[in-house]
């Protein structure tokens, strides 16, 4: 995989971290920024010494959305077909981060705004300091609340009545109130965050990576299925993994009172 030149990348025990790393920007989007995490995501599908992934961001920001100057700006100068160029690449880095077979875990560290929240959205879990307000405040900037996914993947997250809430005032919440909502799986302190985040990562990083894609693949696919469909998908996907050797490693394992040593 190339290593990225606008942000940072690690690679450790099986996980990768990326570290937006614009701090003095509260880590602000560029267009290169949007272009190379959306390629390192599709990249990281094929990267076999990768089991998870964890996105954070340098400073005291995760992410504070697109770069109004380095960005804004140039979208005033395009007709139709660029700004759909630039709108679908944005929606690209959300569909390659679903699409991961592999979990990603959002550790936000402090500001999460517009697309920063998005790209949280997006991951899988999210884990939060207590300084990590969120905000999709795109309505605020005269757009439509429903951006890179956020109209889709938020009421499936916290429900339809406070979705809808969020994406029309487009107000920020608190770390407390977006871990009671259920948009935050966990906050913790700020001195705490990154050895959670680092527990959990390590932790998933060695389960079965062949039964949490399949997980996370069964998760993606079911969200527009009926019950009979989904419980049919579900039949099939289980059994597919009946037939992995981790199945037969977790039992062999049991068995002989170990800890399983998953492919």
């Amino acid at each position: 995989m190339k290593p990225p030149s606008t942000f940072l990348y690690e690679q450790a025990a099986g996980v990768a971290t990326i570290t937006l790393n614009r701090p003095e920007r509260l880590n602000a989007l560029t267009f290169e920024v949007y272009r190379e995490l959306t390629d390192t995501f599709a990249a990281l599908a094929k990267q076999k010494d990768v089991r998870v992934v964890v996105i954070t961001g340098a400073g005291r920001a995760f992410c504070s959305g697109g770069d109004v100057h380095d960005i804004i700006g140039e979208l005033f100068e395009r007709n139709m077909e660029g700004l759909l160029e630039f709108t679908r690449m944005t929606c690209a880095l959300v569909h390659n981060i679903r699409t991961l077979p592999k979990p990603v875990i959002a550790c936000l560290n402090g500001t999460t705004a517009g697309a920063g929240a998005c790209i949280a959205l997006a991951s899988d879990i999210r884990l939060a300091s207590e300084e990590a307000r969120i905000a999709f405040l795109f309505v605020k900037v005269g757009l439509s609340g429903a951006d890179m996914g956020a109209a889709y993947l938020l009421p499936r997250v916290v429900g339809l009545a406070k979705a809808t809430e969020l994406l029309y005032t487009g107000d920020f919440i608190s770390a407390a109130e977006a871990e009671r909502i259920g948009l935050y799986n966990r906050v913790v302190p700020a001195d705490q965050l990154n050895a959670t985040t680092r527990e959990l990562a390590e932790r998933l990083a060695k389960g079965p990576s062949f039964a949490l894609a399949k997980t996370k693949e069964m998760i993606n696919r079911e969200l527009d299925m009926n019950l009979s469909t989904a419980l049919e998908c579900e039949a099939q996907a289980q059994a597919i993994c009946m037939q992995h050797p981790d199945y037969r490693e977790a039992y062999d394992a049991f068995i002989a009172k170990r800890a399983p040593k998953f492919e």
